[in-house]
């Protein structure tokens, strides 16, 4: 592993690490990780891959912490998913790490197989990265093993499905968010391990329906096929073992303006303490709840503004870690 001191641009937090070895008296030492959101690269096989850690100022250095793996989507940036987020300003108040993979091409090869998305052409092993990440991670800090979660948003949340189903055993919990479960994956859906499943999703999202289909970036075409929202849902709940019938509930409508509102199914009762919970955002489009309009409403439809998704995401991971 190999630490840049590469900030993350907007992060006025971020502090250079100083990582320069040194040898004196044949013992090579090395300066001690400090607070701030700073890009560390690996060696996976043949390809170099980077990632972002955030790591709090008040990181408690007696006890094991959670880590929360934080995917962008397609054509984003590890900075945009920071920022659009806000999971390191909430990690700061709440004690935990946060990474921030970046894929190869912009993107994630999270088991659609589409020849034009460049992570999935190469067939890029994304899988082992993640896994290679955890253990660098858990090199310099005390990483709870019981507490690693994983969400994302379109291209990085169907990925998150594809990790979770891919690697259950490091896996506690994800929450994906307006990406859905890849088609090819779910015939072959297998996971190893029970994992809770978090998923937001809008109805009206016009690149990753609600109902399945094809994924239809804006201008590009085609890009695979993902099954519907309610479809995952049961998969997982069949995986799991959970109860079959939900407990349903109307969250309550802060913002009237932004022609949202969400319905709540809780599947519980699932091996090892899991749980399964539907977020359905009617009336919602292609972006994190509460986040950026960052394309027009034409483009992607509207933002969610009825709760924030990285706190409702985290109080979600806390109340599900590994037994």
């Amino acid at each position: 592993m190999r630490v840049t001191g590469k900030a993350v641009p907007h992060v006025l937090k971020t502090v250079l690490i100083a990582c320069a070895a040194f040898v004196l008296g044949g013992i090579q030492c090395m300066a001690a990780p400090v607070p701030g959101t700073v890009a560390r690269t690996l060696e996976v096989g043949t390809l170099s891959r980077t990632y972002y850690l955030h790591v709090p100022s008040n990181l408690p250095k007696d006890m094991a912490v959670p880590l929360v793996l934080m995917f962008h989507g397609g054509s984003g940036t590890p900075a945009f998913a920071e920022r659009e987020s806000k999971f390191s300003e909430l990690a700061d108040r709440e004690h935990f790490l946060v990474a921030y993979p970046e894929g190869i091409g912009k993107s994630w090869n999270d088991g659609r197989g589409v020849q034009a998305i460049k992570a999935q052409r190469d067939e890029v092993d994304d899988l082992a990265f993640i896994s290679a990440l955890l253990d660098d991670v858990a090199k310099d800090y005390k990483v709870d093993p019981r507490r690693v979660f994983s969400t994302g948003i379109s291209n990085g949340a169907i990925f998150s499905h594809y990790l979770a189903a891919n690697r259950s055993s490091r896996i506690a919990a994800i929450a994906p968010v307006v990406g859905g479960l890849p088609e090819p994956s779910s015939v072959h859906f297998k996971p190893e391990q029970p994992v809770s499943v978090l998923i937001l999703q809008g109805t009206d999202d016009p690149l990753v329906p609600y109902n399945g289909g094809d994924v239809t970036p804006p201008g590009v075409g085609k890009r695979g096929k993902i099954v519907a929202t309610d479809e995952a849902v049961r998969q997982w709940v069949a995986h799991n073992a959970c109860r079959r019938e939900p407990v349903t509930e109307d969250l309550m409508d802060t913002n009237a303006a932004d022609g949202c509102r969400v319905k709540k199914f809780t599947y519980a009762k699932g091996k090892d303490g899991t749980e399964v919970v539907l977020y359905r955002m009617a009336g919602a489009g292609h972006a994190w709840p509460d986040g950026l309009q960052y394309l027009p409403e034409k483009i992607i439809g509207k933002v969610c503004r009825d709760f924030d998704g990285a706190a409702v995401i985290w109080e979600f991971f806390k109340a599900h870690p590994k037994p």
